[in-house]
């Protein structure tokens, strides 16, 4: 590797954000990693038909649940099946979209963020080779430039103010 690609790279990961991804059937919580910003709450969409005949992504998480019963309004949850974690693509893809879209960042974006997608359950036996592609192109056709999938124990995602306070921490930059 050259060195302007690596200076690039490294800009890239410098101004790029990244996301922790955990999803449950009931639950999706997405991390931004770099200001700690989290989106923590149900994984429904509502997809709502306009008069036009177009639809729509009109919420997402508890706000979806909450135009239940509306007219002219479906919700979903794309992640409920009984064997697998995904049981809508599109769906689960959309929300993905409107969750990276509406989660502060703690830096300006410069690059199509980074996303590490973990299956909180429903993966006895391991992922299938099917189900690895299916994350993967879920996050890339939710807008990230790479996708990695974690299975195994829950990550723990230091906060901004945990890395400042942590007995590593240069006491010098403290002023």
């Amino acid at each position: 590797m050259n060195k302007a690609n690596r200076m690039l790279e490294n800009i890239l990961k410098k101004y790029s954000s990244i996301f922790y991804v955990q999803i449950w059937e009931h639950k999706i919580k997405v991390t931004e990693t770099n200001s700690g910003n989290t989106f923590d709450e149900k994984p429904l969409i509502a997809f709502e038909t306009t008069s036009k005949g177009q639809i729509i992504a009109s919420a997402v998480g508890n706000s979806a649940e909450l135009k239940e019963g509306t007219p002219n309004t479906k919700v979903i949850n794309p992640f409920s099946h009984p064997r697998t974690l995904i049981s809508n693509f599109s769906a689960a893809e959309k929300i993905l979209q409107n969750i990276f879209s509406a989660l502060p960042q703690g830096k300006f974006k410069l690059a199509l963020p980074v996303a590490v997608i973990h299956p909180m359950e429903k993966i006895d036996g391991g992922l299938t080779q099917i189900e690895f592609r299916a994350f993967k192109e879920l996050l890339l056709g939710a807008g990230c430039r790479e996708a990695v999938i974690y299975q195994g124990a829950e990550l723990n995602i230091p906060t901004p103010a945990q890395l400042f306070l942590s007995p590593g921490y240069p006491s010098s930059c403290l002023a």
